[in-house]
C-alpha cells in the first residue's frame, strides 16, 4: 500500500443526496479522499455504493450536496471543463463493458482513437503495453466472445488505464470471477494503487478483495457513510452491523433482502 503521508484531498463529497423515484438513495453522504489511496466502499447490494461512483465522475447529478475534484466543484463546471475532468478517470465496469463488436486492441485503444492525435502506430504501441501490464500480451486480434470473464475484465482494465488516468475507478471489480482469478484481478488493483500519483476508488461487497486492496475502507449503510477505517480497523469491529456484514451473517440486526 502507498505511504499516507500525503494526506492532500483530492476528491470531496458533501451532503450528497440522490433519489429515484422517491427512493433515497444517498442520504448526505460525506466523504474525502486523499492522493493516491486506494479507498474501497463496501456495504449491501443496492445501498448506493455504484451511485456514488457515478457522481464522482459526473454521470449522475445530485438532488443535494456537491461533488468536488481538486477543488473544483462538477456541478459549476460547464459541459466542456466537466468532459475534461472526466478524462482524467479511468473506470472498470461492473460487467466490464466491452463492446462486442469491437477487438480486444480496439476496444482498449478506443479513447486513445477518440480522445487524442496520436497516430495509429503510437495508439498500437500504447494499446500492447497496456496489454501487456494486465497479462493480456498479444491478444489484439481476439474478439471480446472468444474471452473468459477473468480476461474480460483484464482487457476492460487495460481500457481504463488507457489514457495514464489519475483516478481509477472499479465498479465490483471481482464479481463473477473464481478465486484465483479474483485474486489475480486484486493483484493488479494492488499494483496500479502502487503508484503515488493514482487514486483508486473501489466498490464491492467481496471482502476478502476489500482487505487485500486497500489502504482505507468506508461502509455506506441507509445512505449514509456509517464507518470509515484501515482494513484492520473494520476487520476487528464490533459494531454489530459492520460485524454482521464483514463476517456474511445471517443473524443480526441486517435483514435478508
Amino acid at each position: 500500500m502507498n505511504d499516507k503521508s500525503n494526506n492532500e484531498i483530492v476528491i470531496e463529497v458533501r451532503g450528497l443526496e440522490k433519489s429515484f423515484d422517491n427512493h433515497r438513495v444517498l442520504n448526505g453522504v460525506e466523504m474525502d479522499v486523499r492522493r493516491g489511496e486506494t479507498l474501497v466502499i463496501i456495504g449491501r447490494s443496492g445501498c448506493g455504493k455504484s451511485v456514488l461512483l457515478k457522481h464522482i465522475i459526473g454521470l449522475l447529478s445530485a438532488d443535494r450536496g456537491t461533488v468536488s475534484v481538486e477543488g473544483r466543484t462538477l456541478s459549476k463546471l460547464t459541459r466542456k471543463e466537466l468532459y475534461e475532468v472526466r478524462l482524467r478517470f479511468g473506470m472498470l465496469f461492473q460487467n466490464g463493458a466491452l463492446f462486442d463488436s469491437l477487438s480486444v486492441g480496439e476496444n482498449v485503444g478506443l479513447a486513445l482513437r477518440e480522445h487524442t492525435r496520436k497516430k495509429m502506430a503510437e495508439i498500437n504501441e500504447i494499446v500492447a503495453r497496456k496489454l501487456e501490464q494486465v497479462g493480456m500480451g498479444g491478444m489484439e486480434n481476439k474478439m471480446p466472445a472468444d474471452l473468459s470473464g477473468g480476461m474480460k475484465k483484464r482487457v476492460s482494465l487495460a481500457r481504463a488505464i488507457s489514457l495514464d488516468p489519475d483516478f481509477i475507478l472499479f465498479d465490483e471489480p471481482t464479481t463473477g470471477l473464481d478465486p484465483i482469478t479474483a485474486d489475480a484481478i486484486d493483484d493488479l488493483i494492488v499494483e496500479l494503487g502502487g503508484h503515488p500519483s493514482v487514486t483508486s476508488i473501489a466498490v464491492t461487497h467481496d471482502m476478502a478483495s476489500a482487505y487485500k486492496i486497500a489502504d482505507r475502507i468506508m461502509m455506506l449503510h441507509d445512505g449514509r457513510v456509517l464507518v470509515s477505517g484501515t482494513p484492520d480497523q473494520i476487520r476487528s469491529s464490533t459494531d454489530p452491523i459492520i460485524h454482521q456484514f464483514i463476517n456474511g451473517l445471517a443473524t443480526g440486526p441486517l435483514k435478508a433482502i
